[in-house]
C-alpha cells in the first residue's frame, strides 16, 4: 500500500495500483479489486452469491475466468493482444480456438471510425458471444488473409462477489454509499468511483459519534445492485435517509448532479447546495439521462432518496469507454475535488437538524452576550447579531438548518455554528 500523502496523492497512487486489473461483472478481477479494498479497510466484508441465483427479474450469470486472448496473422505475429490492454477483448467471451478468414473475423471486431486512436470498451454479459476491440486504424491495417483466433476462457458456475461495509452511527437512519468495481482498465468511469468510496469510508471511520450509520457496497453495476436489493431493499426503504451512486469523480473537469426520481429529497437538496456554493460550476441533469445503479434504487418498488454526483458524467466525455479513459485523464487534484465534495456533503446531512425556538417574539440577545450593549454603524458584533435574529426567524421547528441558511443567504456551516452557539444558551431546542 502507498505511504500515506495528501489525499490527492494516496487516491492517485490507489489507482495505479488498481488500473492493470481485468475486472469485470464476476470473477477473479473482481475478488482482486475488492481484496485491495479491503487491506485499507479491514472491516469490509466480501460476500458471494452463487450462479444461477433468482434476483427479482433478474438471474445471476456464469463467472467468467479469462486467462489470455490474442489474434496472429498467418506468420505467426500477434496483431491483437489482450496481454497489452485488456480492452482488447470482448468482456465475458467464450473460448475459442481457430483459423478464420478475415471476412468472418471481421463480423466480431470493434473498432471507433470517429476515435481511430481508441480501444472501445465493449461486453456480451448475457448472451454468450465472442469478440475483439482495436483502435480502428489497427483494424484499417488488416489484410485479407487467414487469422488464428484464440480465446482461452471459461464460463462455469462460480460466484457473484460484492464488498459491503456498515459504519454504526448513533442512529439507526442509513446513508447509501454506492459504487461499482466490474470495469476493466478504465479511470474515470471505473476505478475513481470506488477509489473516492474508499477515501470517504476511511474518513467517516474517524468522525466521532457519526449520527447516521453508513451503508457502504461495491458491487458490479446494474446486476450487483439488483442482487443487493433483492436482499436488502425492505430493511433500506425503512431506513436510506439519503444515497449517492459515486462514479466517474476523478477528472478535473465540470461537476455533474444527477437528482433521484422524486426529487426534492433531503440528498437532493444537499447535493445541489454544495454544488452550487463549493465549485466553480456545475451541469444540472434530468433523471431521464441516468445510467448507473440509480436506475435500480430509485426504481418504482424501491424509490429510495439516492442521487448521482460526477465530475464528467458518463457518456458524455469522449474518452468514455474506450482506452483513452486511461490514468491520464484523472489527476489528484480532481479526485481530492470529487473526494472533498462528498466529504462536504455528509458533513451537511450530519450537521442538518430542525430547531424550535423557545421564546416568544426575539429573545433579549444582550442578556447571553449574544448582542453588542453599544449599537455602532457597520460593528462586526452588530452584524453577527443581525444573522443570529435572521436564524432566530426560521427557527420555527419546521425549517431544518440547510433551508433556513438558502433563506438567509448564509454558508450552512455559519448557520450551524450559530445554532449551535443557541442551543448552548438554551435558546433554541431540537425538535
Amino acid at each position: 500500500m502507498s505511504v500515506e500523502k495528501n489525499i490527492g496523492e494516496t487516491l492517485y497512487s490507489w489507482a495505479e495500483d488498481l488500473f492493470p486489473i481485468c475486472r469485470s461483472i464476476t470473477g477473479p478481477g473482481v475478488r482482486e479489486t475488492l481484496s485491495y479494498f479491503k487491506e485499507i479497510l479491514p472491516n469490509l466484508k466480501i460476500h458471494s452469491v452463487p450462479t444461477g441465483t433468482e434476483v427479482f427479474d433478474w438471474t445471476v450469470p456464469n463467472e467468467w475466468f479469462i486467462q489470455d486472448a490474442y489474434i496472429e496473422d498467418s506468420h505467426g505475429n500477434k496483431i491483437v493482444d489482450f496481454a497489452n490492454n485488456n480492452l482488447h477483448l470482448v468482456g465475458y467471451s467464450k473460448p475459442i480456438n481457430e483459423w478464420m478468414d478475415l471476412s468472418v473475423l471481421d463480423k466480431h471486431l470493434h473498432s471507433l471510425p470517429g476515435q481511430p486512436d481508441a480501444i472501445p470498451y465493449v461486453t456480451s454479459y448475457y448472451n454468450t458471444n465472442w469478440g475483439f476491440c482495436l483502435t480502428h486504424n489497427q483494424r484499417e491495417l488488416l489484410r485479407e488473409g487467414m487469422y488464428h483466433v484464440v480465446i482461452d476462457s471459461e464460463l462455469k458456475h462460480g460466484v457473484l462477489n460484492y464488498g459491503e461495509l456498515i459504519i454504526k452511527g448513533e442512529t439507526n437512519e442509513e446513508v447509501l454509499l454506492s459504487t461499482y468495481i466490474c470495469h476493466p482498465s478504465m479511470a474515470n468511469n471505473e476505478l475513481s468511483g470506488p477509489i473516492v468510496t474508499t477515501g470517504i469510508a476511511r474518513w467517516i471511520d474517524t468522525l466521532k459519534n457519526p449520527r447516521y450509520t453508513y451503508r457502504i457496497i461495491f458491487i458490479p453495476e446494474t446486476i450487483g445492485s439488483i442482487v443487493y436489493l433483492s436482499k436488502h431493499s425492505e430493511y433500506m426503504k425503512a431506513h436510506t435517509i439519503a444515497g449517492l451512486v459515486l462514479t466517474c469523480i476523478g477528472d478535473d473537469r465540470d461537476y455533474s448532479f444527477l437528482p433521484s426520481r422524486s426529487g426534492g429529497t433531503l440528498i437532493d437538496r444537499v447535493g445541489s447546495y454544495v454544488l452550487n456554493n463549493y465549485v466553480k460550476s456545475y451541469t444540472q441533469y434530468s433523471y431521464l439521462e441516468r445510467g448507473s445503479d440509480e436506475r435500480q434504487y430509485c426504481s418504482p418498488g424501491i424509490d429510495l432518496p439516492v442521487c448521482s454526483i460526477m465530475r464528467s458524467k458518463y457518456g458524455t466525455y469522449p474518452e468514455y469507454h474506450t482506452s483513452l479513459d486511461n490514468l491520464t485523464l484523472i489527476s489528484s487534484d480532481g479526485l481530492e475535488g470529487g473526494f472533498n465534495v462528498i466529504k462536504k456533503i455528509i458533513q451537511i446531512l450530519e450537521f442538518n437538524q430542525i430547531y424550535k425556538s423557545k421564546t416568544p417574539c426575539e429573545p433579549q440577545l444582550g442578556k447571553y452576550d449574544l448582542y453588542p450593549t453599544i449599537s455602532v454603524k457597520e460593528s462586526k458584533q452588530y452584524e453577527l447579531s443581525d444573522v443570529m435574529l435572521n436564524i432566530l426567524a426560521y427557527t420555527d421547528g419546521c425549517n431544518d438548518t440547510l433551508e433556513i441558511s438558502n433563506i438567509i443567504r448564509k454558508d450552512f456551516f455559519t448557520v450551524h455554528q450559530v445554532m449551535k452557539t443557541l442551543v448552548d444558551n438554551k435558546l433554541v431546542i431540537l425538535v
